[in-house]
């Protein structure tokens, strides 16, 4: 039953668990819409893949958000963002669709020292917008590309503040600190749910930057202004997919989610 467009859901997704950050700033926000989130861990890490997969499999998991009626889509993945957010664009041209972008800007203006670190994957740095954006706001404070392969693995295993997690986050950030960086931009959606244990390695003065409140912040925008925001009087409800294995989800899911989340298997979707 097609639902009224106020009502419909709004889809958000990544290769697994990073998103989540995303998710929690969009519930925060907007606590009265539907929601649902997929983890495409069947096909993850997305960073290891050719931009040709990754784009295939952002389709994919789109068209599956679009079966269930979503009124617009995240790409809460830097990766995907960089490989086919352009092209999701084009082909879902009446759909909102709003991706990630590293928060390089407002962090060139908030640095007292003009030095940001931006941690983020590998293949995240490599992409043609990534270094374009670096690019512009050069002239603004030094950037700092670190990618730091290896973490968003150990996210996905749950462990966030393990010795194998702190000594790859230390061993990515010193070299940023030496350089005299004060401030530091998660580019990728797994890093904020390392941020405790980021400020424990560098203390208080370092500035940390999480990109997900101003994506909620756009997605609200956007809703707004095409009527599609659901009335206040509504209770959103939340509802996660994976591709992968259910079991580790159901096993992962509750040091990243306060709140119980219903968990359902997305047994095959092509792409």
């Amino acid at each position: 039953m097609d639902l009224p467009l106020r009502q419909r859901p709004i889809g958000v997704f990544d290769s697994g668990f990073g998103g989540l950050s995303v998710l929690r700033e969009i519930h925060r926000l907007l606590p009265n819409e539907q929601l649902i989130y997929v983890g495409d861990a069947g096909h993850a890490p997305y960073g290891d893949k050719t931009r040709e997969a990754i784009s295939a499999r952002s389709f994919a998991v789109s068209e599956f958000l679009v079966s269930q009626q979503a009124k617009a889509i995240v790409v809460a993945c830097n990766t995907a963002t960089s490989a086919a957010a352009t092209a999701l664009r084009q082909h879902f041209r009446t759909l909102p669709i709003i991706a990630m972008e590293p928060a390089i800007k407002p962090a060139a203006t908030q640095s007292r020292a003009g030095v940001v670190g931006v941690l983020a994957t590998r293949s995240t740095t490599t992409g043609d917008n990534f270094r374009q954006l670096v690019e512009r706001f050069s002239s603004a404070a030094t950037i700092l590309v670190q990618p730091c392969p290896g973490l968003v693995e150990l996210v996905e295993k749950g462990e966030l503040n393990s010795p194998q997690t702190r000594e790859l986050l230390d061993r990515y950030v010193q070299p940023l600190l030496a350089q005299g960086a004060d401030t530091l931009v998660m580019g990728c959606t797994h890093y904020p749910f390392l941020m405790p244990l980021l400020a424990e390695l560098c203390g208080s003065d370092i500035q940390l930057i999480d990109p997900a409140p101003a994506v909620a912040r756009e997605l609200q925008r956007r809703l707004a202004e095409a009527h599609l925001l659901r009335p206040d009087s509504d209770r959103g409800e939340l509802s996660f997919w994976s591709s992968g294995s259910l079991s580790h989800v159901q096993s992962i899911l509750p040091g990243l989610w306060p709140d119980p989340l219903p968990a359902a298997h997305l047994h095959y979707w092509p792409g």
